[in-house]
């Protein structure tokens, strides 16, 4: 340790020297970051979903690939090999969701990852917007979120040694955009969501935390364009092509633009971030 450190007037500051890594500690970083984890990922048979599992298991992880769309999920999961199973979910629905969980427990034998990841995206003007839209919105986006995050909670709680929950926000949640109404308001909702579980849940050592991508190419954008070109009388392609553009990166995200903070919020680096939302959007949104 240097000694005390008088600075113009000012208090007194500690310097201290930092040590090298020890051997432990190399063999731990050289080590695969989520080896011998169990995660859950909802909404995981293709896009961003698929990249997570991907990577995860890259990493390490056994990874349940849940989907509503189960037969796309065994595809998925068949794909992806070894470390992924396929699960049936709907995250709608809590009779789903609790089977859910106990397939993960059967299977891995534990839970200790939660990616959030399912979600439902709709666009229409004010004066349109239908309580049929607003209400399978929020039944995916927010309730499925709330509940699947409380469900793997509880059985985080029962296992005792915590883990890690990731909820994918989006920068739509950040600020509001025409059109976009209903779903900005649910990803909003769960940069809320995150926070308040976050700073309940680490009494019980689990993380809460949450991704807030910007825009991220895939089949999804397609229908995103279409809807887009209805709304505002533009050729098809039109409105994706204005939207890249916008982004400071100059381009759509893929998959694998998330997967690094995927998988640093689900690794022991990350045990002292609790609730917070962090953007990976190529600089669309400063907060």
């Amino acid at each position: 340790m240097f000694g005390p450190v008088r600075g113009a007037g000012l208090a007194y500051v500690t310097l201290h020297r930092i040590k090298p890594l020890n051997q432990k500690q190399k063999t731990e970083y050289a080590m695969m970051r989520l080896d011998g984890k169990s995660a859950l990922i909802t909404g995981a048979a293709r896009g961003i979903g698929y990249g997570f599992a991907e990577r995860y298991i890259a990493e390490g992880a056994t990874v349940a690939i849940a989907d509503v769309n189960f037969d796309a999920a065994t595809a998925a999961a068949t794909t992806l090999g070894a470390g992924a199973y396929p699960v049936a979910m709907d995250v709608s629905a809590q009779a789903s969701i609790d089977a859910a969980i106990r397939s993960v427990v059967s299977h891995a034998g534990k839970l200790d990852i939660l990616i959030n990841n399912a979600a439902l995206f709709d666009a229409s003007r004010t004066v349109d917007i239908t309580r049929a839209s607003y209400d399978r919105l929020y039944a995916v986006n927010v309730a499925g979120t709330l509940f699947t995050m409380q469900a793997a909670a509880r059985q985080m709680v029962r296992q005792g040694h915590g883990g890690k929950i990731i909820n994918m926000a989006s920068q739509a949640g950040r600020r509001g955009e025409a059109l976009v109404a209903v779903y900005c308001s649910t990803k909003a909702a769960v940069i809320s969501v995150t926070q308040s579980a976050g700073l309940d849940l680490i009494k019980d050592g689990i993380n809460v935390n949450a991704i807030a991508p910007g825009v991220v190419d895939g089949a999804h954008w397609d229908h995103v364009d279409a809807m887009f070109a209805k709304l505002e009388g533009k050729p098809l392609g039109q409105k994706k092509a204005e939207v890249a553009a916008s982004v400071p990166a100059g381009r759509f995200a893929v998959p694998d633009d998330l997967t690094g903070m995927a998988v640093f919020l689900a690794s022991k680096d990350a045990d002292y971030i609790v609730a917070q939302t962090y953007n990976v959007d190529g600089g669309q949104w400063m907060s």
